[in-house]
């Protein structure tokens, strides 16, 4: 009888610094080496107070000639140090009894900070400092990103041995390399090793110019700037030609078909753009490969249509297609459009139109469902609900998402793993992504580089130019009064504000008091509050009753960002404009013009004290004014914040580019786009090891 097993070792307990380093993803070796220094400090030197000048960050040694506490203003503690050339008092308000005893009377410290002078002679305010002694460093000592749980001493001696042990070994083959070479002509520096770019990146001479470092033009940061967008695009190649490689329905047109009728059926013409980007959609829809397309186009151009063409197409062929919205108005508005085109013409197929959020009673879900599984329900219009475990699609072809930014990269990939149904088999569905937040030439080159793209870059006939207004609120009255002029002429006016709820952090005036003032200065006028925290049948109502014309002005939250859609609301006010991001500005300007009328969107701020704003915030209530154009829109909402930001939930999970930046490194981003394709072609395993190294598993998420 062999020996019992001995039993399993009890996991040990991560250390706080250890769960610190997991939550920054500081794991595997490479992660530690490639976590770069925010900035440095030099202590290669030791300078005396003489020369030292006034607000420069120095290093200086001498003796501690005293030492006091002092309880008023407030209890500090006062240390004068001497270094032979002048004096100068440290001053500390939260000290420890190790501080006292390390800064002694009689003791020699070694001690850096920012040195100020003035009446009373110099100071430092909380410097470092520790006994003097020992050789000085021979390179600049680096800062790194962390967290309250990891001291930069415990990170840098982490770093420092993940350096040692990590694989930087080359993975560009020559012909790359060479590439490289040629796109970086203009450094004059021989091009460095990936290793050498990183270890002088931790670990810089004091002799180099800060500067390059700060602004990351030194050739260490060009060659990682070069690797990280590297390993972005071939990812993003690797994910297109693994969905290449599927297999999806042929999607056919047909004469006299469900495409067709429905284009006969519409109360308005198609704009040359829908019409083409319409046949871009057919061609994709028509191949057997997986389309996986970027619909693109301004605030009101008229994507809805296009995607109801595109589910004719679906339907036609005998397929489900479904429409995924982010929130229940939006997925609403869609619903209202899509019955009122495609119903009537698929009731003599026996075919419906379902509906499907979180809100709904549970017998019209279990209708709903059986539609769905059933395959009887053609096209299924919804929120998150579509991709709940219970929803069961019989055929689903075709998935639509509409402002595919609000959704997570986990909710894209849920959506696609239920595709398919039973037909489909191992297929793979078609995708169809919408967005009217246009995306700039440099993000479509790397983040959507796996995407095709559609762009409708023309209106409807028929819209109005929005005048765009920027006022300071103390002109608020001037707003009222413009509002009721507005309402006595017929027209409707939304008013939009960043709170629901009064905030001790933020004095801003929110939905529910705005909502008070109106209703108390507009005697007369119907004024509705919708917010996202009402419950969905009240949240209904008053929508009704804004569409219907009934209700004058509407007091609402973001909710009405995207897809309302009331032609006769001329003035949109956004209220505490500074605080909103420059493309939902946009968004919230398009809900008017939709009409004959002229129309205005006022962007009312609050200066801080001083009466002055923020640059970030001028310099986007700048755009607003001086463009409509959501593509300029978009260009700027990039420059102002980064494609981290911009890029919202399409990346949720996945790494944004950390050194490199698209506005600066767009010779790169082209290096890298050529590079990738010629490293997938003749080098597959150099690129697998490259992609591994800079993304990890990471790189699953590049595929939604």
């Amino acid at each position: 009888m062999s020996d019992p097993a001995p039993p399993a070792r009890p996991r040990k307990e991560l250390s706080a610094p250890q769960k610190a380093m997991h939550k920054l993803g500081l794991v595997r070796d490479i992660d530690l080496a490639l976590h770069l220094p925010l900035r440095y400090e030099d202590e290669t030197r030791i300078v005396s107070l003489r020369e030292a000048r006034d607000g420069e960050v120095v290093q200086v040694e001498g003796t501690v000639t005293r030492q006091d506490i002092q309880h008023r203003p407030r209890r500090q503690l006062l240390v004068t140090l001497d270094d032979g050339s002048d004096t100068c008092t440290l001053r500390f308000f939260s000290f420890y009894p190790a501080h006292q005893k390390t800064l002694a009377v009689g003791a020699r410290v070694r001690v850096r900070g920012e040195l100020r002078g003035g009446f009373l002679g110099k100071t430092m305010m909380h410097p470092a400092f520790h006994a003097a002694g020992g050789d000085l460093p021979d390179a600049l000592t680096p800062v790194y990103p962390t967290s309250a749980q990891l001291p930069q001493a415990y990170l840098r001696k982490a770093v420092l041995g993940g350096l040692q042990r990590a694989d930087l070994s080359e993975t560009l083959p020559a012909p790359v390399l060479e590439s490289l070479k040629a796109s970086l002509r203009g450094l004059r520096a021989p091009l460095m090793s990936l290793r050498q770019a990183v270890e002088y990146l931790h670990r810089p001479g004091p002799d180099v110019a800060l500067a390059a470092l700060e602004d990351r033009s030194h050739p260490a940061w060009q060659r990682l700037k070069a690797e990280e967008l590297l390993a972005q695009q071939l990812s993003q190649l690797q994910a297109k030609r693994e969905r290449d490689a599927l297999r999806a329905p042929a999607l056919q047109t047909r004469n006299g078909g469900l495409h067709e009728q429905l284009l006969a059926a519409l109360p308005f013409a198609l704009t040359a753009a829908q019409r083409r980007v319409g046949e871009e959609i057919a061609r994709d829809l028509v191949r057997q490969v997986p389309m996986h397309r970027l619909l693109q186009g301004d605030v009101g151009s008229g994507k809805t249509v296009v995607a109801a063409l595109a589910a004719a197409i679906a339907i036609d062929s005998g397929w489900q297609c479904a429409l995924m919205a982010p929130t229940e108005i939006l997925a609403e508005q869609h619903f209202a459009k899509l019955i009122g085109w495609l119903e009537p013409l698929l009731e003599p197929l026996g075919l419906r139109v379902a509906w499907l959020t979180g809100s709904q009673k549970k017998k019209q879900r279990t209708e709903m469902l059986e539609l769905i599984a059933s395959g009887a329900a053609a096209l299924v219009v919804g929120t998150h609900a579509v991709i709940q475990d219970q929803v069961q699609f019989r055929n689903l072809a075709l998935a639509i998402i509409d402002e595919q930014h609000r959704f997570g990269v986990a909710q894209r990939l849920a959506l696609r793993s239920k595709m398919g149904g039973p037909e489909l088999g191992a297929g793979e569905p078609h995708l169809l992504m919408m967005s009217a937040t246009p995306i700039p030439r440099t993000l479509a080159m790397s983040y959507y580089a796996d995407l095709d793209v559609s762009t409708i870059d023309e209106l409807p006939p028929g819209r109005t130019p929005i005048v765009t207004k920027v006022v300071s609120d103390s002109r608020r009255h001037e707003v009222i009064e413009r509002i009721r002029a507005q309402v006595a002429q017929g027209r409707q006016v939304y008013w939009v504000c960043p709170l629901i709820e009064e905030s001790e952090a933020i004095d801003l005036s929110n939905a529910t008091a705005t909502h008070a003032e109106l209703s108390g200065l507009l005697p007369g006028v119907l004024v509705g509050l919708l917010h996202s925290r009402m419950p969905v049948a009240e949240k209904k109502a008053v929508m009704g009753l804004f569409s219907g014309g009934q209700m004058g002005v509407l007091v609402s939250t973001t909710v009405i960002e995207v897809g309302v859609d009331v032609p006769n609301a001329s003035l949109m006010v956004i209220e505490h404009a500074e605080r909103f991001g420059l493309s939902q500005l946009h968004q919230l300007r398009g809900r008017v013009g939709r009409g004959a009328a002229a129309s205005a969107c006022v962007l009312m701020y609050a200066p801080h004290e001083g009466g002055r704003l923020g640059e970030t915030a001028r310099e986007r209530l700048k755009a607003m004014a001086e463009t409509n154009d959501g593509f300029e829109i978009a260009r700027r909402d990039l420059e102002i914040r980064g494609p981290g930001e911009f890029l919202g939930a399409r990346q949720s999970g996945a790494p944004l580019l950390r050194f490199a930046d698209l506005a600066t490194d767009t010779h790169l981003l082209e290096w890298a786009r050529q590079a990738a394709g010629h490293m997938l072609a003749d080098h597959s395993q150099a690129a697998e090891r490259h992609v591994s190294r800079w993304l990890g598993s990471r790189a699953d998420y590049l595929k939604a």
